[in-house]
């Protein structure tokens, strides 16, 4: 068993639900209870604090962070305004900021909080999301402990908030490895200086799936990052229901391991997964990070040692 993980968690978060809607309370509450019941990761559980108000506003407008505290109606047909949902939005963003630091000290940190956040804009809740948790937690890193800061994202969807919120900040970059077409039907291109986009086909091999990631991997590694925030998305999954992906569950924790080969400390936040087999594959990502030997492997197979540099 490898060094504990820290896991950020507070079961107020399940409080709030759309009936029918696929960002669903169980997607939090059985991921937890399974990883309670596992025994081959060791966890330090943390309750998380509420983001203040002056990290929201470093990276959304005035006018976006008083709609989440105020607005009634739904932001858009996937957004729905939740009573409560402010407070929801700055737990998930605090649980964020939370791991950052544990990984600023030396710590593997994951967030297991919802509402996601990646496609929230500085100005607009879209996609499920209200605030961009992992935007908010770059920025405190960038503005307020001078660091270097790279966001790799492998949800299914790309992290079209994220990108815009970062996007030509120099102490950031942004990489994505994301089904196209899939919503919100950005993330097409690369974008100078600092966003790197790899879009996927619908029902690309898993093979070929983990070969982009690896492409993105290697530009995380290229930019020297002092940290990294990983955009844990787990909507790849062979059988989500809102994408065309072809990840099993060994594809995850592959993924963990290579999240372990990363220069530099890491921290994790969850944003999309909707199957019922989300906690199994949160479960196989955190194995692979924690307890990875440190053997990079490609797809085939064959060792594979990403392009490494030291600051």
């Amino acid at each position: 068993m490898g060094d504990p993980v820290v896991l950020i968690y507070d079961e107020q978060c399940a409080a709030y639900a759309a009936s029918g809607h696929p960002e669903r309370p169980q997607r939090v509450l059985s991921s937890a209870a399974r990883l309670r019941e596992q025994t081959k990761i060791s966890f330090e559980w943390h309750a998380p604090r509420l983001a203040p108000r002056e990290a929201i506003l470093r990276a959304h407008r005035l006018a976006h962070h008083d709609a989440v505290a105020t607005q009634k109606h739904a932001f858009d047909e996937d957004t729905p305004s939740h009573e409560g949902i402010y407070h929801h939005a700055l737990r998930a963003a605090g649980g964020a900021m939370d791991a950052m630091t544990h990984a600023t000290g030396g710590k593997k940190a994951f967030s297991l909080l919802r509402p996601p956040g990646h496609h929230a804009t500085p100005e607009r809740a879209m996609g499920f999301c209200y605030f961009n948790s992992m935007g908010i937690a770059v920025l405190e890193a960038v503005h307020q402990k001078g660091l270097r800061v790279a966001v790799f994202d492998f949800d299914v969807h790309h992290g079209n908030g994220t990108e815009e919120m970062l996007l030509g900040c120099p102490e950031t970059l942004f990489v994505s490895v994301h089904q196209s077409p899939c919503y919100p039907g950005t993330g097409l291109v690369h974008h100078p200086p600092n966003a790197r986009n790899y879009p996927i086909r619908p029902h690309t091999k898993a093979k070929d799936h983990r070969k982009a990631l690896l492409r993105a991997l290697e530009d995380v590694h290229a930019f020297q990052p002092d940290l990294v925030g990983v955009s844990a998305g787990f909507d790849a999954y062979r059988l989500d229901p809102l994408a065309q992906a072809s990840l099993e569950v060994e594809d995850y924790l592959w993924i963990g391991e290579q999240v372990a080969l990363l220069p530099c400390p890491a921290f994790a936040i969850l944003e999309g997964g909707y199957s019922e087999d989300l906690g199994q594959l949160v479960e196989a990502f955190l194995l692979g990070w924690s307890i990875s030997t440190g053997e990079h492997m490609d797809p085939q197979g064959s060792n594979l040692q990403p392009t490494m540099k030291t600051r």
